[in-house]
């Protein structure tokens, strides 16, 4: 879900809007596939003896093992964004209860990403922005880590060297880039 309209300033517009990487829910998906493996498993090899009340358990613990394991993150995934814009960095989380980070482009003083193997396998990584405040923001699990570095590096210092930032068009967070 974009963030909406409303919630932006007067004359503010959104560079990129995106989620986690997905492979933050990849130990979730396999452990969904584990779940109706073993519930499939469970099905063909119980006795006549517990049908059907071992069935009806089987079927409840699989549904509530997939709404826990698969269903809840994925919530928290699609529900958990990071979205730039010319003014501010905007961070949203919370399925129920909605917290929020906004950080104003002219408060952050450094970039950093770090991305290690895994986040170099799927082009993610972890942005930190340091502003004047003591802890800085990470911005963990960002698609195209480094593109989104060089966006907000660009971002930040165009107002200094008149360097052309990067558009929201040439990064897609769904892992493919134009840069």
């Amino acid at each position: 879900m974009a963030l909406s309209q409303k919630l932006l300033s007067q004359n503010e517009r959104i560079i990129l809007h995106m989620h986690e990487h997905v492979k933050r829910l990849i130990p979730n998906i396999a452990a969904g596939i584990v779940m109706i493996v073993l519930a499939v498993a469970g099905f063909v090899y119980m006795p006549d003896s517990w049908k059907p009340a071992g069935t009806w358990t089987l079927l409840v613990l699989l549904l509530v093992g997939l709404v826990v394991f698969v269903g809840w993150p994925w919530l928290k995934w699609i529900t958990d964004t990071y979205t730039v814009t010319n003014r501010r960095i905007i961070t949203r989380r919370g399925i129920f209860t909605k917290t929020g980070h906004d950080i104003p482009l002219s408060r952050i003083s450094n970039v950093a990403y770090e991305r290690d193997l895994i986040d170099r396998f799927f082009k993610a990584g972890t942005l930190e922005l340091q502003t004047s405040a003591d802890e800085p923001l990470y911005l963990r699990d960002v698609p195209n880590a480094e593109q989104v570095h060089v966006m907000l590096t660009n971002l930040l210092f165009a107002k200094d060297e008149a360097a052309p930032a990067v558009e929201a068009d040439e990064i897609h967070p769904d892992g493919a880039s134009n840069v």
